[in-house]
């Protein structure tokens, strides 16, 4: 295969993982709904962009520093296992106690501060979670990133590609069906994203505790 040809394909990889990556409503999800529903698509966009930056820098730690961030993960399992545990849980008690209609008054209140701000908004919210760098190193050890820095910048340029593409997506859908994304929908949408986040930790733990104790 040609230099060209293994440009495109690992781009498509890429972008196959930025958009996978990015699927998962939560709360930045709920947060880019809402602002489309009450500031317009624009708005909405321009905070996925935000969290689509914050992937595009993780998945660059992640796909220069494999060997290394395996190596601490493997010394560190256990803590890191408690504490991802921990931030997860309070993830999901965050967005099952996240309240819309709240949310959104206090939007409707607040002057715009443009699309910029919807941006840096985002983007940090995103960023103070370092727990993407996990889920973009075991995408990468799927699908193979011991390659030439070519190929390794044209993957993470597709990552960056596909996050964005799912947040205009994700936004144009709730721009055009926005009626049938009422405040009632998206609080029930909360309450049972929150809860399976928290049912999937729990057992997770179980199951790991019983694996360690019979191992």
């Amino acid at each position: 295969m040609d230099l060209a040809s293994s440009l495109i394909l690992f781009l498509v990889k890429g972008i196959v993982i930025g958009f996978l990556a990015s699927i998962p409503l939560g709360p930045i999800g709920v947060l880019c709904i809402q602002r489309t529903l009450s500031r317009g698509r624009r708005s909405g966009f321009a905070s996925g962009l935000g969290a689509a930056s914050s992937d595009f820098i993780y998945a660059i730690i992640a796909g220069f520093s494999v060997s290394m961030v395996m190596e601490f993960v493997q010394e560190q399992q256990k803590i890191l296992t408690i504490l991802g545990a921990i931030i997860l849980i309070g993830l999901g008690l965050k967005i099952y106690f996240t309240n819309p209609v709240v949310q959104m008054r206090r939007q409707r209140l607040k002057r715009s501060s443009g699309m910029w701000h919807d941006y840096i908004s985002t983007f940090l919210l995103t960023i103070t979670n370092p727990l993407a760098i996990f889920l973009f190193l075991g995408a990468f050890s799927v699908v193979g990133s011991e390659t030439t820095i070519y190929l390794q910048c044209a993957m993470l340029s597709g990552v960056f590609v596909g996050a964005a593409s799912w947040w205009f997506v994700l936004t144009m859908l709730v721009g055009i069906f926005r009626k049938k994304f009422t405040i009632k929908r998206i609080y029930y949408l909360n309450k049972i994203a929150g809860s399976c986040i928290i049912a999937i930790v729990l057992v997770t733990l179980i199951v790991e505790f019983f694996r360690n104790i019979f191992s």
